[in-house]
Parts: structure tokens; C-alpha cells; sequence
């Protein structure tokens, strides 16, 4: 497996087109995005789990159920589309239906997603002029992808996107994926989009379970504030243009798709946990010695969502004791007397503490560790061979500013 340059369109047969419709944003700042495949396309997809579905959620659970294949994919930032009833879906079947227009695709073929402010209804007219003018300019250039991975952004700073090849069943395979996501991101699902494609033939089965199974280590593990969203959404689309023997069972090549996916998963995810609103630094909690991997997913994630651990992280303070804090109240069980905990980044690394007592480290050098922007802890609880990693970032100043004038 290499890594390559480029996003959604890096494999065959994957076209993009991004413009500005004017949703929400001014300046003439792009705000819709197309993504759409040659060819009918295989569909997997995975979903929110708040109570709160925004409707494109609801309307991508039945296309990706139901559908024998999807062809395009239509995402607007600005709006979420979310908590708007049945006028709210309803613009996800004018919005198909637009789709279908333009491309001569059935209008069960179309996904859609949408970001941004919830309660507010979208202007469906500038969304349907946002179709015909993509549609006319869908382009299979890595320029497109990388624009439309800009065109979905809301308050994310970077654009998000990765891909990679590798050699499956006689042929060259290709996955390549986009995502957004800054705030309310929070397992299980974050307020994040991520749309990977790949030219791989895989059976639709195959392709829903590895998906499922990788947002488990992937999506699922990365935190920003702790709130989870209505509109969260990963969709994979394989059109089967690589040539490669269909992958209809869990053979070698099964497993070098599954290895490639999760590389391409886990670098979305991380990309948007290093870029939380306001953050300075992507945090990362590695949970090893751990009996199971339940606990160790329970331990991790309890410690990048602690405020006070997240607040010491902007300080680049080494305040241990929060961490050993925030696994004490996670639910899970462990030996806190048997704990050995480590900083480490770029700078280096350092014993903080061991069986659960401070160690005569360094303040300075741990504060230069802890001063990096890509910081990990590392905890050995010592109690078996599992372990987890999760991902957060630290909370600054920023972060209230930002959420404190989101509609204005």
C-alpha cells in the first residue's frame, strides 16, 4: 500500500465538481459539493446515532438500504437540514430529483448531506442551481476533489482529504476519501461528513461490514467538545473500475481492503480531531496493558473528553493527575496503584509517573513534550495485552468564541 496524492477522485471513474449557491455564507465563498461515479456504484454507509436524525440521514439510511446502487452524492455547508420535518425531507427528494435531471440517473441512486446550522430550512432553489451548475462541470482532475473537500467545510480551517493504492486480484486498486468536521464531534459518529470512494469490486455485503467494523477504531474514537451530532454520516461508494476479481469473501485480498480502508478512515479522523475548533493540538490517549479492548476504548476515550486534561494540554502542563482522574471516573475498572504513565511528541518522551506515583521528571522538558501541535499519552495499566487509542484536541479560548456566535 503507498499513499498518493488527492481525494474522492483519485479512483477511476470518480468525477467532482464544487460552487458557491449562496446557501448561508457570503463573499461568494463555495458551499455545495458533487461527487459522482461513471458508473452505478456499490453503497455502504453509517450513521449518527443521536435520536436526532437530520433528514439527509434519514434519506442516505434508505438509499444505502434499499437502492441496488448509487451513482452521486450532493453535500451543502451552511445548513444542516436538520430538525426541519417534512418540508426538511422533502428538499432531499427535490434535491434527488435535480440530480436525476441533470445526470439521467435514477433519483434512488442519489445520496445527500448536508453541515452547518440546525433549524434552519434550505433554500431549495439555490440548491437545485447549485446541481445544474455542477453537474455541467464534473471533473475527474484532483483539483476538483481537492475543491470540493474545501466547498464542505464549516468552521474546519484545512481542508481534509487522503488516498491510497494498493494491489489486489490483479489490479491496481485506489481509495480515496474527503471529510469535514471541527466541532460537535463526539463518538459514536461525529458532526462530521467523510466520503470515501474507491474503484475496488467488492461485494455489497463486504463493503457495508468493513466500514462498519473500521468506524469502530477509526471515527468512533476521536472527540472535540463532546457533543454528538444529527447529521453525522460516512458513506463508501465502490464502482468496481479497478478490474480486479469481485472481493466476495474474507480472503487476502479482502484484507489488503480492509487494511487500506482503515488507513484512509483513521487519517480522516484524525485530521479533523487536530483540527477542533480553536485547538492547537491533535491529543492523543494510547491505553495499552489493558485487559480487553472494551476497557481500553472506555479508558482512552474518558480521557479525551476531560475537560480539565484538555485545558492542561492548551497549558502544556503535565498535570498527570487529571488523567489518572478522568480513567478513575470512566467506568472502567483498573488498578490505579499499578499505573505507569508516559508524555510523548516530536520532542521525546518521559515517564510521568510509575505504579501510580509521580516520578522526579522534568517540568521543562515536559512542558516542551506537551508544546508540540501532535501530543500523546500513553498509559500502561498492566493488566493483559489489549489496548485502544483515541483522539482530541485541546479546548482554548478559541473554542468559546467560536460556538458562542454560531448563527451570527
Amino acid at each position: 500500500m503507498k499513499q498518493i496524492s488527492g481525494g474522492v477522485t483519485a479512483a477511476k471513474g470518480f468525477k467532482a465538481a464544487s460552487t458557491a449557491a449562496g446557501i448561508k455564507y457570503k463573499n461568494n465563498r463555495k458551499d455545495m459539493a458533487m461527487i459522482y461515479s461513471e458508473v452505478p456504484c456499490k453503497a455502504a454507509g453509517t450513521f449518527t446515532t443521536n435520536i436526532v436524525k437530520a433528514a439527509p440521514v434519514k434519506w442516505d439510511k434508505e438509499i444505502v438500504t434499499s437502492s441496488p446502487f448509487a451513482q452521486a452524492v450532493v453535500v451543502n455547508a451552511g445548513i444542516a437540514n436538520a430538525c426541519t420535518g417534512e418540508e426538511g425531507f422533502s428538499y432531499c427528494s427535490q434535491t434527488a430529483k435535480a440530480v436525476s435531471q441533470c445526470l439521467s440517473i435514477p433519483e434512488d441512486s442519489v445520496l445527500v448531506a448536508s453541515t452547518g446550522v440546525i433549524g434552519m430550512q434550505l433554500p431549495i432553489d439555490r440548491i437545485t442551481a447549485g446541481v445544474k451548475a455542477m453537474s455541467v462541470i464534473l471533473d475527474g482532475s484532483e483539483e476538483s476533489g481537492t475543491a470540493a473537500a474545501q466547498a464542505i467545510m464549516t468552521t474546519d480551517t484545512v481542508k481534509k482529504e487522503v488516498a491510497v493504492q494498493f494491489e489486489a486480484g490483479g489490479a491496481t486498486i485506489t481509495i480515496g476519501g474527503m471529510c469535514k468536521g471541527s466541532g460537535m464531534i463526539h463518538p459514536d459518529m461525529c458532526t462530521m461528513l467523510s466520503f470515501v470512494t474507491t474503484d475496488a469490486a467488492i461485494s455489497k455485503e463486504l463493503l457495508q461490514e468493513a466500514l462498519r467494523e473500521d468506524i469502530k477504531d477509526t471515527y468512533n474514537m476521536i472527540s472535540v467538545d463532546g457533543d454528538t451530532s444529527t447529521n453525522d454520516t460516512v458513506l463508501l461508494l465502490a464502482n468496481g473500475m479497478a478490474g480486479n476479481k469481485e472481493i466476495t469473501e474474507k480472503n487476502e485480498d479482502y484484507q489488503l481492503f480492509i487494511k487500506a480502508l482503515n488507513f484512509i478512515n483513521e487519517t480522516l479522523a484524525k485530521k479533523m480531531a487536530g483540527d477542533g475548533e480553536g485547538c492547537t493540538a491533535l491529543f492523543e490517549v494510547k491505553i495499552i496493558g489493558a485487559e480487553t479492548k472494551a476497557q481500553a476504548v472506555t479508558l482512552s476515550k474518558s480521557v479525551i473528553t476531560s475537560s480539565l486534561t484538555k485545558a492542561a494540554i492548551f497549558g502544556h502542563d503535565a498535570n498527570w493527575g487529571r488523567i489518572l482522574c478522568a480513567m478513575g471516573y470512566s467506568g472502567a475498572s483498573f488498578d490505579p496503584e499499578k499505573v505507569d504513565l508516559y508524555f510523548e511528541s516530536a520532542a521525546g518522551k518521559l515517564q510521568i509517573i510509575e505504579n501510580g506515583v509521580a516520578l522526579p521528571y522534568s517540568e521543562e522538558e515536559a512542558t516542551k513534550i506537551l508544546s508540540e501541535p501532535e501530543v500523546t499519552a500513553i498509559a500502561d495499566i498492566k493488566m493483559g495485552n489489549a489496548s485502544a487509542t483515541a483522539w482530541g484536541c485541546d479546548l482554548t479560548f478559541d473554542y468559546v468564541k467560536i460556538n458562542a456566535d454560531y448563527r451570527s
